[in-house]
């Protein structure tokens, strides 16, 4: 007995011993969740408080964890605070708050610890040592995060995987495939922003992302298993690219039968970046089931034949009626479908195949500006404002000259005066 309570002495005393370096731990993750070094009154203040504590005889476990609590609770933690100027020019942003803003932006996380020195030591804000690190942070699997918080939220597809709005009688196979069409668009977008993709490939891609499962509902062969495989040469098979994609057809259809409307007004507003004015009060609702003798395309174009509906449906509804050889929730209608359809400026086109070549070569300068606002606005973390004119010209400009490549669009935002500087306390927006 004597020598068991030796042993269990021994052993609280190598715990209380470890209590200082359990302290100590705390204090280095501050210094990583508030993504600076901590001032030597914000390192005394935790210490203080770990041991006020101890000296109220709560222990040390909890004691450790209401620490903790603290740092977390920091607005340190719970923002991103910069330091602006006085007056109204800007400033530059210190070399950590830039190792901030990049992580962020790429990673919609904190700094790693290479780019935490880069930043620490003022070393990144050197031209050359912010390009040589967002190249690396872009080739990191942690760009998936970018693919997830950019590119889905852009699109209206974020969490697509929890998408519950389908009819089961109708569509019993969604809910099973829901988690794999909104993995394909997310890998997608993952493979661009890595391997430098083209931004075109939005629209033109000739390959995609598929398992067994989403291969088998879009009617690809050769694929086994729950593994994801790429596949090219998709395009003759009715996908590739977004307008392709069960996550965005799925989308934007209604419950039971697809939604011309909603597809093209997508398109419109999302891709193109066009605005159309509110709808006129007292609008009909349609049917959420198509009508006996009717196609969804016809009963579309009987609700748009309304004059006060019919200037902006012009605009839309081609766009919708082009996709109507999916049905809605993304596959290929056994029978043939009517996708001819003429746009708002009187050009005919048919089927995906000529909405894509529509968008790529009538509109698409249009379609790579809307691209640079959204990720110039989800860089900078606020609205695109008059003042950004001018970079999202340079952006296009450069994208133009490089095959588009993403890469371009990401190291003109990073390097340009609105990434590295912050506004004076007294600006206003012009």
């Amino acid at each position: 007995m004597a020598e068991i309570n030796e042993r269990a002495d021994v052993f609280r005393r190598r715990l209380k011993a470890t209590e200082p370096a359990h302290v100590d731990a705390v204090v280095e993750f501050a210094n990583r969740a508030w993504r600076r070094s901590l001032t030597a009154a914000e390192e005394s203040d935790l210490r203080r408080l770990y041991s006020t504590l101890r000296e109220s005889e709560i222990a040390h476990e909890q004691a450790i964890q209401l620490t903790l609590a603290r740092v977390l609770a920091s607005p340190a933690f719970l923002y991103r605070h910069e330091t602006p100027g006085v007056g109204k020019s800007a400033t530059p942003v210190s070399g950590n708050e830039l190792a901030s803003r990049l992580s962020y932006f790429l990673w919609s996380s904190l700094p790693d610890s290479e780019l935490r020195e880069m930043g620490d030591s003022g070393a990144l804000l050197s031209d050359d040592v912010l390009r040589q690190q967002t190249a690396r942070m872009l080739a990191d699997p942690r760009t998936r995060r970018l693919a997830v918080q950019f590119a889905c939220q852009w699109l209206h597809l974020r969490n697509f995987d929890l998408n519950d709005d389908k009819n089961e009688a109708l569509y019993p196979e969604f809910a099973d495939l829901r988690g794999a069409m909104y993995e394909e668009t997310v890998q997608f977008f993952e493979d661009m922003f890595r391997n430098n993709g083209s931004i075109l490939s939005i629209l033109d891609a000739d390959h995609t992302f598929v398992n067994a499962a989403l291969a088998k509902h879009y009617g690809i062969d050769g694929v086994d298993g729950v593994q994801w495989q790429r596949i090219d040469g998709v395009r003759a098979q009715g996908r590739g690219g977004i307008l392709g994609m069960a996550t965005f057809l799925a989308s934007q259809s209604g419950a039971s039968r697809t939604s011309p409307i909603l597809r093209g007004n997508w398109i419109y507003e999302t891709l193109l970046g066009e605005r159309l004015p509110r709808p006129p009060a007292n609008v009909p609702q349609l049917p959420e089931a198509v009508p006996e003798g009717l196609s969804a395309r016809q009963l579309i174009e009987q609700h748009s034949s309304v004059p006060e509906c019919a200037k902006c449906h012009v605009r839309i509804d081609p766009f919708g009626f082009a996709l109507e050889q999916y049905d809605a929730i993304g596959r290929l209608r056994p029978e043939a479908a009517d996708t001819t359809t003429v746009l708002d400026n009187g050009q005919q086109i048919d089927g995906i195949a000529g909405l894509r070549e529509y968008l790529l070569h009538v509109r698409r300068d249009d379609v790579v500006r809307q691209f640079c606002r959204k990720l110039l606005g989800y860089a900078l973390g606020r609205e695109v404002q008059l003042s950004d004119e001018p970079l999202l010209a340079e952006m296009q400009q450069k994208l133009k000259a490089a095959d588009y490549r993403f890469n371009v669009a990401v190291e003109a935002i990073v390097l340009s005066e609105q990434f590295r500087r912050i506004r004076g306390r007294d600006f206003v927006e012009d």
